[in-house]
């Protein structure tokens, strides 16, 4: 399993940043690629659409198609998913990549803000990959790959950002989980992380501006890694919480000068330490 050409990807988010740089990478081999997103319009703040992702896309040598939906909702999710099956005939694997981030301290953070970090990252990443079991256990490849970090119980890091946390974790128990009770199905489930911040529109636009942009690797080294675990065959790859440059390098990869300066890259949250 070297390739992704002929499988069909259905992912949450993907308009930009991380996202679309893994629908690019699996795009290069001629993979299928569903975008499920909430932008269908462009943003003042945010760079690209899901009809622009579809392009780029196509583009790149795959096979778009873009939904407009909500991934909190479950008739938008289970419409999203017949869809891909119709145009597609299956699906092979479900990236959960949309994310919803606020890092105000508990006294601050609204419980709106609250429940829409829950309600996209823990139950969205459940919903999509619950909706989609049907196609994946028929799949000879199945994959489910979440966006969301080990779970790190230092205080430091449950401490800081109680709501956000709260909302990540949610995600990595979906990916815990999942993996032990898909095991015998064969679908390989995992999570994919960044050792460093990531040049995206979150840390541009909440977690530092253009100074922390400059300290952070490019969406690309998280498209190689996610890359690296989708190819592998799933019923031997599951139940890990991957770093992006540690899963690069124990692949071989020796260069990481390519995905940004390496003299000034910061650590990502709940990441204590460099590889």
């Amino acid at each position: 399993m070297t390739t992704l050409q002929g499988r069909t990807v259905l992912m949450s988010g993907g308009s930009r940043g991380i996202g679309l740089a893994i629908a690019l990478r699996a795009a290069a081999d001629g993979a299928n690629i569903a975008i499920l997103a909430k932008t269908a319009e462009p943003h003042p703040r945010l760079e690209g659409t899901v009809y622009t992702a579809a392009e780029a896309i196509d583009a790149a040598g795959g096979h778009a198609l873009p939904i407009v939906g909500d991934v909190r909702d479950d008739d938008s999710v289970a419409a999203a998913v017949e869809q891909v099956g119709r145009r597609f005939g299956g699906i092979d694997i479900v990236v959960n990549n949309a994310s919803a981030i606020d890092l105000s301290p508990t006294a601050t953070l609204s419980m709106k803000k609250y429940d829409l970090m829950q309600d996209i990252n823990a139950r969205g990443s459940f919903l999509l990959a619950k909706t989609s079991l049907p196609y994946l256990q028929a799949s000879g490849a199945a994959h489910v790959l979440t966006l969301s970090p080990p779970i790190n119980l230092a205080p430091k890091w449950v401490g800081g950002y109680l709501g956000y946390t709260i909302a990540k974790y949610g995600m990595s128990l979906v990916t815990l989980g999942l993996a032990e009770e898909l095991r015998p199905m064969g679908i390989g489930v995992n999570s994919l992380w960044p050792r460093t911040t990531i040049a995206t529109a979150a840390v541009r636009n909440i977690l530092g501006g253009e100074e922390l942009i400059a300290r952070s690797r490019s969406p690309q080294v998280m498209a190689d890694a996610a890359y690296e675990i989708l190819t592998r065959d799933p019923r031997t790859c599951t139940g890990n919480f991957f770093i992006d440059d540690t899963l690069l390098r124990e692949s071989g990869v020796t260069d990481f000068s390519a995905y940004g300066d390496p003299g000034s890259l910061e650590l990502d949250l709940y990441v204590d330490e460099w590889g």
